[in-house]
């Protein structure tokens, strides 16, 4: 199997898992150069991850020959441009979600993906690569509970980064796009239907920096499909015990729970405090395994000469979803998703 040498952008949290995933954990890759505008930051983790070419501009990162694939983490606000330059270089593209922070820009990058069909890309929507997910998928579609009539998800950031996660507030494009577009995909991926109706829900409960954002810190959505299978996603930043994700998929002749996946392990602790679990503290560690196994992925793809399931199609459709959910939210309506 060929080594496919990697070229990752930017090194925020995510950033930086995904470097040191692809450096460390992921069999046929070699992380070879490192990108990002802070450059002490770039030669600290490039230091650090003895990776041999460092960059401060993605247009002069891609130029680089010997890469063959390139990894986005940047800021969402680029991953349209960065895509494009990337793939217009010749190389394969990771993109991390969401696809961009506008219709628009999403457009322009199914324009640039369809420009290069030889080439791979793939979307970051991980969830679909952790085990308990990937599961609950094989079973629904062995029949294993009958058609989906709903999906239910809850998605909920701890109290504990809330600091970071004000400071990116206002470059986010809200709670609807920011963390619901991984609900969003979900719906879409577990029912096998594109999202027909939205009707946003939210309040500003404890941080006016939301309300002067025209946002939600404690934000909730139905949606039907065009199939008549339903969903319902709440999300928020301020859970008190850590990261917490739970979904259910509920069927015609049954019901898959993926609950309680917060817990780090099985341990429950009985002391003077009572009973309790301990939760991931946040969500790259929940996540952690299904990171390592989307960069895998995208690695057999490459080598493998195949499309991965996750397409930038995926990536618009959600998107288009998440903004008509805001939309919703500030006006009261419920609303349909054109295409």
């Amino acid at each position: 199997m060929k080594k496919i040498k990697i070229g990752s952008v930017g090194l925020g949290r995510l950033g930086y898992e995904h470097a040191c995933n692809i450096a460390n954990l992921v069999p046929g890759a070699e992380l070879t150069s490192l990108c990002d505008v802070d450059a002490v930051r770039v030669k600290e983790v490039a230091a650090e991850l003895n990776v041999p070419y460092t960059y401060t501009d993605v247009t002069e990162m891609v130029k680089n020959p010997e890469l063959d694939a390139i990894v986005i983490v940047s800021p969402s606000m680029y991953h349209a441009d960065h895509i494009k330059l990337a793939l217009d270089a010749g190389k394969h593209v990771f993109c991390d979600k969401p696809l961009d922070t506008t219709i628009e820009k999403c457009k322009q990058a199914e324009r640039a993906v369809e420009a290069h069909p030889d080439k791979v890309f793939m979307l970051g929507f991980m969830r679909r690569f952790d085990d308990s997910y990937a599961e609950a998928k094989h079973r629904i579609e062995n029949g294993e509970i009958g058609k989906v009539v709903l999906v239910r998800s809850y998605t909920q950031d701890p109290r504990t980064t809330i600091e970071g996660t004000l400071k990116f507030a206002p470059h986010s494009g809200g709670q609807f796009l920011d963390m619901c577009v991984h609900d969003i995909d979900l719906i879409r991926w577990f029912t096998g239907s594109d999202i027909k109706k939205v009707w946003g829900l939210g309040g500003v409960f404890e941080f006016d920096l939301y309300r002067e954002l025209n946002d939600a810190d404690n934000a909730a959505a139905a949606v039907q499909c065009e199939n008549g299978a339903m969903g319902f996603m709440f999300t928020n930043r301020t859970h008190g015990a850590g990261c917490n994700v739970e979904t259910e998929i509920i069927g015609t002749h049954g019901t898959l729970r993926i609950a309680n996946v917060g817990r780090k392990n099985l341990l429950q602790i009985v002391d003077g405090n009572g009973a309790r679990e301990e939760y991931y503290p946040d969500f790259l560690s929940r996540w952690h395994q299904a990171y390592v196994n989307e960069i895998k992925e995208f690695v057999d793809c490459i080598n493998q000469g195949r499309k991965p399931g996750v397409t930038v199609y995926d990536g618009t459709k959600v998107s288009q979803a998440a903004y008509r959910c805001k939309e919703s939210f500030e006006t009261g309506n419920l609303l349909e998703v054109a295409d």
